[in-house]
């Protein structure tokens, strides 16, 4: 999936949040991924920009966005 489609994809599934708030949980995340966090994901980390990699971590839902996800689904 490209990235408008992840983005589309997370805003969807999660309607308590707008793309400001992906925005800063997706930087939030690349911070963390540079800072030498693990990757939740089986890809090669190595070709993947950061950013891109938490953008498919959230939409996997292998990254929770706190209070911004619906608990109640």
């Amino acid at each position: 999936m490209n990235t408008e489609e992840l983005t589309a994809k997370i805003l969807i599934d999660n309607p308590n949040m707008d793309r400001y708030q992906l925005a800063i949980a997706v930087a939030t995340r690349c911070d963390q991924l540079e800072n030498g966090a693990q990757s939740k994901l089986s890809v090669n980390t190595s070709v993947i920009k950061s950013a891109d990699l938490a953008l498919m971590e959230i939409a996997e839902g292998l990254v929770v966005v706190k209070g911004f996800v619906d608990i109640e689904k």
